[in-house]
This record gives C-alpha cells, structure tokens and sequence, in this order.
C-alpha cells in the first residue's frame, strides 16, 4: 500500500467505507447516470461512488488527497474489471480541466474541505453547463458531528480557518456555500441510515478503530493516560444514541443528499 500522507489511512476507514456504501448508492441512483456520461467523484476515499458510476458505464474519475485510500480503491476497481482515473488531488485544487464532467459526486467528501467556499468553485467548475452536482452530509446535531463534540477535548483542534464540515449538511448554509459557486439547489433530502452491531461495545469499537485522526492519537493519549477516559465517554455517547432492539443495538446516522445545478448566470 501506498504510504499515507494524512490520518485519513491511521485507521481502518475501508471498514467504515463498507456501512456506508448505501449512501453510495442512493447519491449514485439520485444522479441518474446514464452510459458515457463523464463521472468525478471527489474525495472519493476507496472508491464507493466512483466503482457504482463505472458499473452504470460511465467513463470514471475519483479523486482523494490520501494516497493509500486511493490504492484500496484501485485495487477493488481492478478486481471487478473496472476502469476508473484515479487521480490524487484535494478537492480545493482539482487536477481536472474546466467541464470535465456531466455528473460531479462528493459522498461525505467535500464536507471536510479545508476552505469551503474553494471547494464549491471547484464542483462548479468541473461541472458542464447541462449537468448536476450530488453531495452527501451529516446533519448538524447527527451522529458523527455530535461524536466530534465528544471528542473535541481530546484531540488537536481543527485548523482555525476551517468551518464546521456539517455545513454541507444544512439546508440553508449549503444552498449559500453552492449559490456563491454559481451553483442552484434543485433539490436536499434528509435520508437515514441504519448501523447494526450486537452490542453498544461493538459500537464504539468501530467508530473508533474506523476514524483515523482517533488512532493518530492513540499512543499520545496513552502516554497521558487519557486513552481509556476517551473510549468511556464515546462509549456513554453511543448508549444514549442508539436503541436496543431484538437482541441487536441500532445507532442512526442523518445525513442530507442535495442535488444542484450550474446557475443560468454561471459564465461560460
């Protein structure tokens, strides 16, 4: 595997990658992708949005910032027979030409862009006049920015010019981030989605092992003896977050599916 450039690869995101494929393909079967239509998927992590567009025939790219995450995606590619342009590249700063595709997809990607505002220039850029932009958020208060809240006090702080990634998630703060890029909400959805455990321990072992700028820190927050007093509040966090039903433990994730367009007044 490629050596990791950010703590996106410090922990086992491919396994998270896999509880989230269903996000994949309901923005996949949102963008109603057709044969030879020019797909980017940005912040494409392993490669969920990117394999399911190029399974619909569509002629493929997905971008990521980590290296390794973009390997794991080259790999499944491969073994299914795909052919997808992987490309490395920060969703700020694509390494695509203007209008390069018909239908530009972000599944929980673009959201943790370092500059927001960049990142919306850039999917409107990308995207040809006629076609469509589909992204997926979590909603402010949702699951994983609430685990954030959790573990603010544990790990460093986000950069200070950063803003908080479930904007992308808001009705009315993404219609303002897109509007400003010269793109038009034509539609946002709350959607949920379920995640089966057999206990709340299971839980909180995957939000953990899966979130690679917690594993970063392990070895830090051992050294300081506040290992286990992160794992106890996430795994207090998680209790009252999910429901216990026939013998399983639910938790739900909210996110917001939003589909826009290039603006009329977008210049050509």
């Amino acid at each position: 595997m490629n050596a990791s450039v950010t703590t996106w690869a410090a922990g086992d995101y491919p396994a998270m990658a896999r509880q989230l494929m269903p996000v994949a393909e309901a923005v996949v079967a949102a963008a109603a992708i057709r044969p030879d239509d020019r797909v980017v998927d940005l912040a494409t992590g392993t490669g969920n949005a990117a394999i399911l567009a190029a399974q619909r025939g569509a002629r493929t790219v997905g971008v990521d910032l980590e290296p390794a995450l973009l390997e794991l995606a080259r790999r499944r590619a491969a073994d299914d027979g795909l052919a997808v342009d992987w490309r490395l590249g920060d969703v700020c700063r694509l390494p695509l030409a203007d209008d390069s595709a018909e239908v530009v997809l972000s599944v929980f990607g673009v959201m943790y862009a370092n500059d927001h505002d960049a990142a919306a220039r850039e999917l409107s850029r990308v995207c040809v006049s006629s076609g469509r932009v589909l992204l997926a958020a979590w909603t402010p208060g949702s699951l994983m920015p609430a685990m954030g809240q959790v573990l603010a006090g544990y790990l460093p702080p986000p950069p200070a010019a950063s803003a908080p990634p479930s904007r992308w998630g808001d009705r009315t703060l993404v219609d303002r981030i897109l509007a400003a890029a010269d793109l038009r909400t034509t539609s946002a959805d709350v959607h949920r989605l379920d995640l089966s455990f057999t206990d709340a321990e299971a839980a909180t072992n995957l939000l953990i092992d899966t979130a690679g700028h917690v594993v970063a820190e392990r070895d830090r927050l051992v050294a300081q003896c506040r290992w286990e007093a992160l794992r106890a509040d996430l795994r207090s966090f998680v209790g009252d977050r999910g429901v216990s039903e026939g013998g399983r433990f639910r938790l739900g994730l909210e996110y917001l599916l939003v589909t826009a367009t290039p603006s009329s007044t977008r210049t050509a």
